[in-house]
């Protein structure tokens, strides 16, 4: 039995080697940032961290995508607009089709290519999968990252940025892995959960990862966001993280965050930690204590 043990994970080791080598070079975006916010209000670290990948105040020109939500407030996004209308952003347009035909249209997708940021609002990301994916609209998307641009979104907005997604069955969202899994891959081999402590969703991800070890998962709890560019991602805002790697949950190693802990399935990143996207390991050890100002 221990010898079967120990060939099932040189095994894994293999499989987990031979999708690093066959990886593109950068798990995020090469140019440009994303900002994935895991749900519940967000304070002034977390907006103030989208404006200013945009361009800051004066000159981001921001879209909001609201679609993920209801019908009925699908068009306005009131509450998204007026923040970053409060914060000193001019240049604002809401954009939504629940058409994939219109997504396509040289007219719907104009201001996505002038903008500096784009936003995508919460609800259920298979709506946004039915109206953008593998359209010139999702086209449009991915090039605001590619002239250095920003994309941000929180809940469903977070989890849309993946390449696979989970709680995304239009039967409801407790079922992980559904009849709707692919999702707009601005962050590559990653699957993003939102709400995560908030909501006792601790231990969801670990079968979904179990199952697809080629997977990072990212847990990202209310009030709480991860920066990403290049290989990197920063953790900010007011909870956690939680890490989910196919390695740590056939190990269950010790201390890989800095903390004093046992070991298990998964981890926590606290803020101002710092995560290595492409060899999945932690960066700086120790997380800021509460209040504590950025290094």
């Amino acid at each position: 039995m221990k010898k079967q043990s120990i060939f099932a994970f040189l095994f894994l080791n293999l499989l987990i080697s031979q999708i690093y080598a066959q990886a593109p070079q950068f798990v995020g975006p090469e140019k440009g940032a994303l900002v994935i916010v895991g749900g519940g209000n967000m304070g002034p670290e977390l907006w103030g961290r989208f404006i200013e990948l945009a361009g800051g105040p004066a000159a981001a020109n921001i879209v909001i995508i609201p679609t993920a939500g209801e019908d009925s407030s699908a068009m306005s996004a009131p509450r998204e607009k007026e923040k970053l209308l409060s914060l000193g952003v001019k240049n604002i347009t809401v954009l939504h089709t629940r058409d994939s035909k219109v997504a396509n249209q040289e007219l719907f997708v104009a201001p996505i290519r002038n903008a500096t940021g784009v936003w995508f609002v919460g609800g259920r990301h298979w709506r946004l999968t039915d109206s953008y994916l593998n359209t010139l609209a999702h086209k449009e998307f991915k090039a605001v990252l590619e002239r250095g641009g920003v994309i941000g979104g929180t809940s469903a907005g977070a989890t849309i940025q993946g390449s696979f997604m989970v709680r995304g069955d239009t039967k409801g969202n407790s079922i992980m892995v559904g009849d709707h899994t692919q999702g707009l891959d601005f962050i590559h081999n990653v699957t993003i959960d939102q709400h995560f402590l908030r909501r006792n969703r601790q231990f969801d991800l670990v079968e979904v990862i179990k199952t697809r070890p080629e997977l990072l998962g990212i847990a990202i709890d209310e009030s709480t966001a991860i920066v990403v560019q290049q290989n990197t991602f920063e953790v900010i805002g007011a909870s956690y993280v939680g890490i989910y790697e196919a390695n740590q949950i056939a190990n269950s190693a010790k201390y890989p965050s800095g903390q004093n802990s046992t070991g298990g399935p998964f981890y926590f990143l606290g803020k101002g930690q710092k995560f290595d996207l492409k060899t999945r390991k932690v960066i700086n050890q120790q997380p800021q204590r509460p209040n504590e100002p950025a290094k």
